[in-house]
């Protein structure tokens, strides 16, 4: 007999972290949780990382996840920003491996084009299309309604992550 499978999906960045929180059953998804943590502007950059480390340690708490996906960071023409999103995404990474779970990583294209079925999709169009594949979904921003598209993405594309990382393990037993 299946069971559902727990699947936190995670949008890190420095201001707003989304995240979305699934169950997959199959090819059956249900809406379980969305939210966003927030750090203050107005702290110092460790201080912020802190609040989103804590944010998320009880958002894993509070719904007990099984597996957990992160998007992948894309380089901007602002280093400064990318090397904070970056910060974020670390936390966004650590906080679910801190508690035993498995972390995919997908990028931005991947996530667009197995939930909206572009690779080039806009934020309306990811947030129109969540709602149609969860239909109960509810989601403060636009950050939690990308974080609830990771986690489909990641429902859609476990199976073969997780016969990748199996070969990749192998392959380096093997060597």
């Amino acid at each position: 007999m299946m069971h559902p499978i727990r699947i936190l999906g995670i949008d890190p960045g420095l201001r707003r972290t989304g995240w979305g929180l699934i169950e997959a059953l199959g090819n059956r998804l249900t809406f379980v949780a969305a939210g966003t943590v927030t750090s203050d502007d107005k702290r110092e950059l460790a201080a912020r990382l802190v609040q989103l480390h804590d944010g998320l340690q009880k958002v894993i708490d509070d719904n007990a996840p099984q597996e957990a996906a992160v998007e992948l960071t894309f380089v901007n023409k602002d280093a400064g920003a990318t090397l904070k999103l970056g910060q974020a995404r670390g936390i966004a990474l650590l906080v679910p491996s801190l508690h035993g779970l498995e972390v995919a990583e997908y990028a931005p294209n991947l996530v667009k084009k197995t939930v909206v079925g572009t690779g080039h999709a806009e934020k309306d169009q990811i947030r129109h299309m969540v709602k149609i594949l969860l239909p109960k979904a509810q989601f403060d921003t636009d950050d939690a309604a990308d974080a609830l598209a990771i986690a489909i993405c990641h429902a859609h594309h476990r199976k073969t992550s997780a016969v990748r990382a199996k070969a990749e393990a192998l392959a380096r037993g093997a060597a």
